[in-house]
């Protein structure tokens, strides 16, 4: 006869993996080993994780849009839309132009 099978409530897991608990940090929370959690668990710490980055995703563009933050339009048009930033060089005069400012080249 093995051992009693741990009490765990599922809401419970799915509310950490939703916050992107680890299956290390779950486990020491409950108190249950992460194969234990694999095994039982799977689907809630997956749907909880996925559930976690959408809420984060959604926090960052209603920063970047309703707060109007300039830094996380940049970032996110950096991730999503592959902007970048570029420094130009006008290989005619051989000069380089680095954020406005002009230097001889040597």
């Amino acid at each position: 006869m093995g051992r009693p099978k741990a009490e765990v409530d599922a809401n419970e897991v799915y509310e950490l993996a939703l916050i992107q608990c680890t299956y290390e940090e779950i486990s020491a929370v409950l108190g249950v080993s992460k194969d234990t959690l694999h095994r039982r668990f799977r689907t809630e710490i997956d749907k909880g994780h996925e559930a976690g980055k959408k809420s984060l995703r959604r926090a960052q563009f209603d920063n970047a849009i309703k707060q109007n933050n300039t830094v996380m339009q940049i970032w996110l048009g950096k991730q999503y839309l592959g902007q970048r930033d570029k420094s130009d060089l006008d290989i005619q005069s051989g000069l380089t132009v680095v954020m406005g400012k002009e230097f001889d080249d040597v």
